[in-house]
């Protein structure tokens, strides 16, 4: 298990629902549990949050549950920051959580909630880090000059995206 984490697959019920070996060929091969542990560990909170600091990845495989805990999503974005997608509508539209994503990868942007893609502070981080990330923001705010500055400011192209009235 140490040295092949997916050896979990073959052992006896009894080693897939102890904790320390679970935990063990996570440290190896972080998506076994999935598959191999006991449903108890599936949904044991500790081993699911240890799996996705392995690897964040791990959160397009879990319950909705799962999905939808702060501290799990921000853990699985540490080293899978594309992942945001597989989140929960309810974090989608969570500040804190959208703002965290967005300082590990901008692109997470595109899959915050409508309500937040009008968030003057939410969009103005987004077009800091990349400003071409003004087209998925509200129309309103394609609107906004300060926004719409900030964006050209990071990237020229964003103009492109800017509203009709800002380009006349």
């Amino acid at each position: 298990i140490n040295k092949e984490g997916r050896a979990l697959d073959f052992a006896s019920d009894e080693l897939k629902n102890d904790r320390e070996i679970v935990l063990a060929a996570i440290n190896n091969y972080p998506r076994t549990f999935l598959f191999s542990a006991s449903d108890e560990l599936r949904n044991d909170r500790e081993i699911v949050l240890y799996a996705v600091s392995k690897d964040g990845g791990t959160l397009k495989f879990l319950s909705d549950q799962f999905k939808n805990d702060r501290e799990i999503v921000l853990a699985s974005l540490n080293n899978n920051p594309t992942g945001f997608f597989d989140v929960s509508d309810e974090l989608k539209n969570d500040r804190e959580t959208v703002l965290a994503a967005i300082d590990k990868s901008v692109n997470s942007f595109r899959y915050a909630s409508d309500e937040l893609k009008n968030d003057r502070e939410i969009v103005l981080a987004a077009v800091n880090k990349k400003g071409t990330t003004l087209k998925h923001a509200s129309d309103e705010l394609k609107n906004d000059r300060e926004i719409v500055l900030a964006a050209i400011n990071e990237n020229a192209y964003s103009f492109e995206y800017a509203s009709d009235e800002l380009k006349n």
